[in-house]
């Protein structure tokens, strides 16, 4: 017979148990870590400016380095080299990531403030389950574009860590890359996505 000292003594372990093992993990894990990073006790601060040393990716002659085929979440295709001449910030995440999930809303706020006819951005999902995808970002009320992709991810955009971000600019050269949960909404960040947007017509 359980007594409330013994139910107070199991309660943190059956907590524990129901975050870790059920399909709550990646919703408390994340909320958690959004907690976090909006408190600034966690330090996740995204490249303020390109990165130095970035390798250059822009192809001889040119032309746009990333061909990249991708679907929309209502199954269009679209390839990434359509947004030739734009600043593109490219995220992977998925739904089950509790770390992507504690970035989005970040994200989401500086998708809000960018000229977007200057700045695309392209949120990559890697869940296996396109409905899967669908439903969060619905749930969550995003607005900004989700992607699928068709097959592997080429370089620079082959991480072996999400969320991971890559900043290309209009020419397709690789301006910033940070693999890991960051805050995005930052001014120091929104200016530097507009001083590469400077060149863009």
């Amino acid at each position: 017979m359980m007594n409330r000292k013994n139910l107070t003594a199991w309660l943190p372990l059956a907590l524990f148990a129901l975050m870790i093992f059920t399909p709550l993990r990646p919703i408390v894990l994340g909320g958690v870590q959004r907690g976090l990073l909006a408190t600034g006790l966690w330090n996740a601060d995204a490249p303020a400016t390109p990165a130095a040393g970035m390798p250059v990716v822009l192809a001889s002659g040119g032309a746009y380095p990333h061909n990249l085929p991708l679907v929309t979440l209502d199954g269009k295709a679209v390839n990434l080299s359509d947004l030739k001449g734009k600043v593109v910030f490219v995220n992977l995440w998925a739904s089950w990531c509790p770390p992507c999930r504690a970035e989005m809303p970040g994200i989401e706020a500086l998708y809000k403030k960018v000229d977007h006819s200057k700045v695309a951005f392209v949120m990559l999902s890697l869940d296996d389950d396109a409905a899967k995808a669908r439903k969060f970002v619905t749930a969550r009320g995003y607005t900004f574009p989700v992607y699928l992709r068709t097959g592997n991810l080429p370089a620079p955009f082959d991480s072996n860590s999400i969320p991971s971000t890559v900043i290309l600019g209009p020419d397709g050269q690789v301006a910033a890359r940070h693999d890991g949960m960051a805050e995005y909404d930052t001014p120091e960040f929104k200016a530097a996505l507009d001083n590469l947007a400077k060149s863009v017509r």
